[in-house]
């Protein structure tokens, strides 16, 4: 409750220095999506985090699953690893851009209903 009456506040001032009703249903709007919680997986599995890298990654799922075992030891995976077990560079390039992602808090997995 309190996070919504912040962003009402937020967008009461912002609305204020232009010429517009902050109660207009344009404020209303800002102010809804900005209280919006983004909605992630909460626990990050192997399979889920291949699947919402997307483009056929997720094919390597067992094979991973297999040799590196869960995903905190493929986040400390090296790209010739993931070439000797026989993942295709462009698998590679995908599998390692997110994990730094992933590891920097840039880019967290959502569930795949929810990214259509």
């Amino acid at each position: 409750m309190a996070l919504a009456s912040f962003s009402k506040r937020i967008c009461t001032d912002i609305l204020s220095s232009h010429s517009l009703n902050p109660y207009s249903p344009l404020c209303n709007t800002i102010c809804r999506s900005i209280s919006r919680q983004p909605r992630y997986l909460k626990e990050v599995g192997l399979p889920d985090f291949l699947k919402a890298v997307g483009n056929g990654v997720e094919a390597h799922s067992e094979k991973l699953a297999n040799e590196v075992g869960d995903l905190q030891k493929l986040l400390e995976t090296r790209t010739m690893t993931l070439k000797k077990l026989g993942i295709p560079c462009k698998h590679r390039k995908l599998i390692l851009r997110f994990t730094q992602k992933y590891r920097l808090g840039l880019w967290r997995p959502r569930p795949v209903d929810l990214q259509k």
